[in-house]
């Protein structure tokens, strides 16, 4: 199997119900939205996916019922996040069987493994599996990183082909391309470094608030790559104070309400999270909806199928 690792990947918001059951209805209506902008790949079950109050059957139905929705119009991955490596095999291996093109792997959850532990359950992953692999790499959240020396070890895993970069360190990506040039894709996985990560050679961008603004998110990738840089620095500008939402730890809240401002969404999440109420409420719809009220015109041809 083999997946084109380039453009924005988005990584989806999971819809729910007022009777919090899973809303396959508006999430369709997102789905279709991150296609037509543009969308190279769709990522669910991530931590935006709250993939960590998802029951594993719900997860299985959310992958099988995108994968009929995309109808292969673009690859459908499925995030892993587990605490065992027993069980990120079986998770592996039943996204694999029931159509996933491909994989993105966080490191052991609720554990702080050393560098060998995190190698080992990484390689005992790929090796279950033919599916590609993106290793998603964000010590700031997850307390773990995978260090330069570390990928060198799994460069020997052939599935394992993309990097999730989120180390919130710009330089990385230098790093990366000088010691394994085109080994690993890289994306960049940090809503407010994203234009900096892509000008420094990233090859996508595994995006949050794209679940809300699908087109402009996907104009400022391609407009970096046709070195068109002043014009997607002025979106890029206007687009960063609602980036911004993507780093704070009630992101879901705060991506789901700006989906439900764009019309894409609505802001119900799972328990244990909550709704966002008060003063907090008012200074996220503030940005959102100070974004919205002078939100660009997008160059002809910057977006689209």
């Amino acid at each position: 199997m083999s997946i084109k690792w380039t453009g924005v990947f988005p990584a989806v918001t999971t819809k729910f119900t007022a009777n919090d059951e899973l809303d396959f209805e508006t999430f369709d209506l997102n789905i279709e939205a991150q296609l037509e902008a543009g969308a190279e790949g769709i990522i669910l079950g991530g931590s935006l996916g709250e993939a960590s109050v998802l029951t594993e059957e719900e997860k299985f139905e959310l992958l099988s019922h995108t994968l009929t929705v995309v109808n292969g119009r673009v690859p459908v991955l499925l995030n892993i996040a587990e605490s065992t490596t027993k069980k990120g095999i079986e998770v592996a291996q039943k996204a694999e069987s029931l159509g996933a093109k491909g994989l993105m792997l966080l490191p052991p959850m609720r554990y702080n493994a050393s560098s060998d532990e995190t190698l080992a359950y990484f390689g005992a992953i790929a090796e279950s599996t033919s599916l590609p692999i993106m290793i998603y790499n964000n010590p700031v959240d997850y307390k773990i990183e995978v260090t330069l020396d570390m990928f060198e070890v799994l460069t020997k895993y052939d599935n394992i082909q993309a990097i999730k970069e989120s180390t919130r360190d710009v330089s990385n990506i230098t790093r990366l391309i000088n010691r394994f040039g085109d080994r690993f894709k890289i994306f960049t996985g940090v809503d407010p470094l994203a234009m900096e990560s892509i000008v420094m050679g990233a090859h996508g961008w595994v995006a949050g608030l794209v679940d809300a603004f699908p087109k402009e998110t996907v104009a400022i990738f391609r407009l970096i790559k046709e070195n068109r840089i002043a014009e997607a620095l002025t979106i890029y500008r206007w687009f960063l104070p609602v980036l911004e939402l993507d780093i704070h730890p009630k992101l879901v809240q705060y991506i789901k309400m700006a989906e439900a401002a764009t019309g894409l969404g609505t802001e119900t999440v799972r328990a244990p999270r909550l709704a966002v109420v008060g003063e907090e409420r008012e200074r996220v719809l503030k940005i959102i909806n100070d974004a919205l009220a002078v939100r660009p015109e997008l160059p002809a041809g910057s977006w689209g199928k």
